[in-house]
């Protein structure tokens, strides 16, 4: 496994690679999601490049930037042993050089839900993955179905900004409990990760609520937001039902719009347990 620091480097190193060439992009603090990012990749690639970054620019003031649970020595070491060829790990002064004020606005679908509840985080999100797609020309990049939006995003940049790469989703890996699998995990008591049951029993619940023959956003979303609003240690960021491929909502039943099809329409929350922020989503079909 090589380490790369420099996207000149990089660039010298790509004209060499055995095609299909995969990407998965990483923050570090490695968990059994990411382990399913790089297995995915290791299945279909010629060479699988992990990047391994913390990207300051999708952290928002008073967020977890200077406390986020990377560890370089082991994230490196679940890389080697996932069969990772290539490791980019630039500095932060190599991907946004002095004087850089370049950002990737995704639009209207940056400023809903995590956009609305961080502000920025989304266009930082897109900007570094603009970034690392010019530095490492992929043939594929495969992200993680939990971050919903931030998947949405990243195919229609992809798509639009004309990268042709292609974007591969891999299903969201629970623990036991049912919990989403998320580096945040490493801030939680176990007082809070029993309590953070509620985020996945939300989901279930307004699943149930669907195939019983809710429909509209607002009911569904009450749902959700009932079951974690019975849960002490539990804050409501948002509960939203909405079309998979176009992050609207869903229409109500009564509103003499066409119902949305049964697999098109996804249920998203983000929760705060004590000081932790969690977002989870799942598709109602």
């Amino acid at each position: 496994m090589r380490i790369i620091e420099t996207v000149v480097a990089m660039r010298s190193e790509r004209a060499s690679l055995t095609s299909p060439v995969a990407l998965v992009p990483t923050l570090g603090g490695l968990h059994a999601g990411h382990e399913a990012l790089l297995g995915a990749a290791r299945e279909r690639a010629g060479t699988v490049i992990a990047s391994l970054f913390l990207n300051p620019t999708q952290f928002g003031e008073n967020e977890d930037l200077d406390h986020y649970p990377a560890d370089r020595e082991r994230d490196l070491a679940v890389m080697r042993n996932a069969g990772v060829d290539v490791v980019f790990a630039p500095s932060v002064g190599e991907m946004y050089p002095p004087g850089d004020a370049f950002t990737v606005d995704p639009g209207p679908i940056g400023e809903i839900l995590e956009g609305a509840h961080r502000h920025g985080h989304l266009r930082g999100v897109a900007t570094i993955v603009a970034k690392l797609f010019i530095a490492t020309r992929p043939d594929l990049a495969y992200f993680g179905e939990k971050d919903a939006q931030q998947l949405e995003i990243v195919r229609r940049m992809s798509r639009n900004l004309l990268f042709e790469i292609e974007i591969v989703p891999v299903p969201t890996v629970r623990d036991g409990r049912g919990l989403a699998m998320s580096s945040r995990h490493a801030y939680l008591s176990e007082e809070e990760r029993s309590a953070a049951e509620v985020v996945y029993r939300s989901l279930r619940c307004a699943r149930e609520a669907w195939n019983g023959g809710t429909h509209g956003s607002s009911a569904l979303e009450g749902v959700m937001r009932t079951v974690i609003e019975a849960e002490p240690l539990a804050t409501l960021d948002y509960a939203a039902v909405v079309e998979a491929a176009t992050f609207e909502p869903i229409p109500e039943p009564d509103s003499g719009a066409s119902v949305v099809s049964r697999t098109a329409a996804l249920a998203l929350v983000a929760v705060r347990i004590g000081n932790t922020r969690l977002i989870d989503n799942v598709r109602l079909d």
